[in-house]
């Protein structure tokens, strides 16, 4: 199979649908990547940068406002399923929504990430003002228990910084490091200043190709 390029995401794209429900997942016709992260991470700005669509993914300023699972389709579909998919998940942590609807999106999230046979790669945002809080330690934790491959991804580098990035840089390492099912090498992105960009992008076509 020849490999996937980079210039991939200038072709066609599309929104696909939201899942609300696992019920709704489209079918598992085409590999998976999945973006998880915390509430105002910068999750839909990171997909909208990665895939070079600024009003791709919703970007809001109100942390927990995307509930369902939003699903891309990236490359032709006129003759038969995309290359693949990318999922848009909720956000996880910290939303201003009542503790049930909260612990639905948590369920939501859990149950994808353990058992969509074509998830080939999560990418988990952390954020670069912060770090790894205990939200994101839970989250990395069960992908370890399933089982399920992913590497982290440092947003907004241009936030903070140099000295106090590459604090946090090593931090998040070292962390990782206790995860076997994390990926060794952190990507480290800024949406606006489009830094870690084309890192992304490889990494994001190398996983398909698993």
């Amino acid at each position: 199979m020849k490999p996937l390029h980079p210039k991939i995401f200038s072709g066609p794209i599309s929104f696909l649908k939201s899942a609300p429900q696992l019920q709704f997942l489209p079918d598992p016709v085409a590999p998976e990547i999945a973006f998880a992260g915390r509430s105002n991470v910068g999750k839909s700005s990171l997909i909208n940068a990665l895939t070079g669509r600024n009003g791709l993914a919703r970007t809001s300023n109100t942390p927990g406002r995307t509930q369902e699972l939003n699903f891309f389709d990236i490359g032709d579909t006129q003759n038969g399923p995309p290359l693949f998919r990318i999922c848009d998940m909720p956000g996880y942590g910290f939303a201003k929504a009542p503790p049930k609807v909260v612990q639905k999106w948590r369920y939501l999230i859990n149950d994808y990430l353990r058992g969509r046979q074509v998830l080939k790669r999560t990418f988990v945002l952390i954020d670069s003002r912060h770090g790894i809080k205990n939200t994101d330690e839970d989250v990395l934790e069960m992908l370890d228990k399933a089982a399920v491959s992913y590497r982290i991804v440092m947003t907004k580098a241009d936030k903070v910084k140099t000295a106090a990035l590459e604090a946090t840089k090593e931090e998040v390492i070292a962390a990782a490091k206790k995860h076997p099912a994390a990926h060794p090498d952190l990507i480290i992105t800024s949406s606006e200043k489009k830094q870690g960009i084309d890192e992304l992008r490889r990494a994001v076509l190398e996983a398909v190709e698993i």
